[in-house]
């Protein structure tokens, strides 16, 4: 093995080599550290913090005395029956609505039945409740089309067979309904749903499917267009991004090809609404393309290209203010804990009262004028400590400039004016957790499909999403909307699509939504 001779250095050279070496392996520890945390480690950035009043079972504390005065307290019995609560529909605590179908199984009694049946007699019934399921569950619609002929003139006719989603497909609405929630909501992937058909003796081709869904989707398009645009019209906006494989490259030669890395830029109104927009890159391009008609405030993590966004579209006359999220900030000083854990818990406890005075804010439904009020009178004298806290750390001569906790200050430093704009506007929240926990669905999926086999079909992936995860913030059950919005889209003015969106839908039409012919027939029999 070939070694390097430093004989001919100098002491300086020396010293310098040797500190360049240090600051090399420190970093190489702290990346095997964030290694080990995502493999083996503690994801959650929860500050746990300890309670002085709660004492270790292990340590010999003082012998605790009783108080002089003593109140008896009665002693508790264990109750040989279960405590009803008012959701309950039986003594077996089991809970469940309407909505959900009952099959009634009568058990006789054999003493009715034998030879002495003459000495009982029927006073009472109880009821034993059990939650079944029928595996794969579908059903096949025949309509049976009556044919008749004039006796006259002999003209025959036939009954026209009832309308459908998709025209000369023999896919029912709630089928369609159902492929589309299980692939969006419950992230069950095409191929595992053709095989639950195939066990339940239906034979489709799984490209069938697909083109099923990518059709039904089309329709849905127009309604997403509407929602991204009622979007656009909030006064404030959350907006991030998300990674998704999705097509593929061609391969040169033995090279073969690999999948495309896309991205979902995920947009959160004031209403409540997701839409999920798609674009091959991470640039700014596809930002400033989406953002062409906002005027109100951004609020966005750290990215740079959010920050070009904003100042490349307010040249031309738009007026758009940038905020910061602050959970993005913490998570710097976060992952500081290590290498600085005094100065990086400091920043914590700062940030961690300044979300006590937001969850004090939320416990009191405070108006707008009154948070205005309480932010001005308490978290800012907070956010200015901070910064001025900050400042005197970046002054410090012993911190390395690739040092985890150097990298938090410079963060925090740089984006100091966008962090401070939710105490100038009492409707902007602290963070971006809204639009993390609504944008969940697309690592889910990832974890289960993997990934969009054609970048067309990513695109579609998130006009579904985005009335999907609106569904679930608006309340509305997802199969339901479906269910009549498939339905109700062809017949429905195409100058009033904004009322098929779910946060209009749940107004106008969830009371008396159109449902399937099989559904119809269920609550027949």
């Amino acid at each position: 093995m070939k070694t390097r001779s430093i004989s001919h250095l100098s002491p300086s050279e020396i010293e310098a080599a040797f500190a360049h070496q240090a600051d090399e392996i420190a970093q190489l520890k702290q990346q095997l550290d964030w290694l080990k945390r995502q493999l083996f480690g503690r994801k959650s950035e929860k500050v746990l913090a300890d309670n002085p009043a709660q004492s270790s079972f292990f340590d010999e504390g003082e012998t605790l005395t009783l108080p002089a005065e003593t109140k008896p307290v009665k002693a508790h019995t264990r109750s040989s029956q279960k405590l009803r609560r008012d959701s309950d529909v039986n003594d077996d605590g089991l809970r469940f609505d309407e909505t959900v179908p009952q099959q009634i199984i009568d058990i006789p009694a054999p003493e009715l039945q034998g030879a002495d049946a003459d000495q009982y007699e029927l006073v009472d019934t109880k009821e034993t409740c059990r939650l079944a399921q029928q595996p794969g569950s579908y059903v096949v619609l025949r309509f049976r089309r009556q044919v008749v002929r004039h006796k006259t003139t002999q003209t025959i006719k036939d009954t026209p067979a009832p309308g459908n989603v998709l025209e000369g497909c023999y896919c029912d609405v709630s089928l369609l309904a159902g492929l589309m929630v299980d692939k969006a909501v419950y992230h069950l992937p095409l191929h595992r749903q053709h095989q639950r058909m195939l066990d339940s003796g239906i034979t489709l081709s799984r490209a069938t499917l697909i083109n099923w869904i990518q059709k039904g989707i089309e329709l849905l398009r127009p309604i997403a267009k509407a929602q991204w645009q009622h979007i656009l019209q909030s006064k404030i906006l959350a907006m991030d991004e998300v990674p998704i494989k999705a097509g593929r490259t061609k391969g040169a030669g033995r090279k073969p090809g690999h999948m495309k890395q896309t991205y979902f830029w995920p947009l959160y109104g004031d209403s409540d609404e997701v839409a999920f927009t798609w674009s091959n890159s991470r640039g700014m391009l596809h930002a400033q393309a989406q953002l062409q008609d906002f005027t109100g405030t951004l609020l966005t993590d750290g990215y740079a290209a959010y920050t070009k966004t904003v100042e490349q579209l307010n040249q031309y006359e738009q007026q758009i203010v940038h905020a910061a999220c602050w959970v993005h900030m913490r998570r710097g000083f976060e992952k500081a804990l290590d290498s600085e854990p005094q100065a990086a818990q400091q920043a914590l406890d700062i940030i961690a009262a300044l979300y006590r005075h937001e969850k004090h804010i939320r416990h009191k439904q405070l108006d707008l004028a009154d948070i205005h009020a309480y932010r001005q009178q308490h978290s800012e004298p907070l956010v200015t400590d901070f910064f001025r806290w900050v400042y005197q750390q970046r002054q410090r001569t012993d911190l390395l400039p690739k040092s985890p906790f150097a990298k938090a200050l410079h963060y925090a430093h740089e984006r100091e004016s966008q962090l401070k704009v939710f105490l100038s506007n009492p409707a902007l929240p602290m963070d971006t957790n809204h639009l993390e926990r609504a944008l969940r669905v697309i690592p889910m999926g990832r974890k289960n499909y993997l990934f969009c086999w054609s970048e067309l079909g990513a695109e579609q992936l998130g006009i579904l999403q985005s009335l999907m995860v609106t569904c679930r913030l608006q309340g509305i059950n997802p199969y339901h909307y479906l269910v009549d919005v498939l339905q109700r889209v062809a017949l429905h003015p195409a100058r009033d699509v904004i009322d098929l969106t779910p946060r209009l839908w749940k107004q106008k039409y969830n009371q008396n939504r159109l449902v399937s012919d099989v559904k119809i027939l269920t609550s027949q029999h």
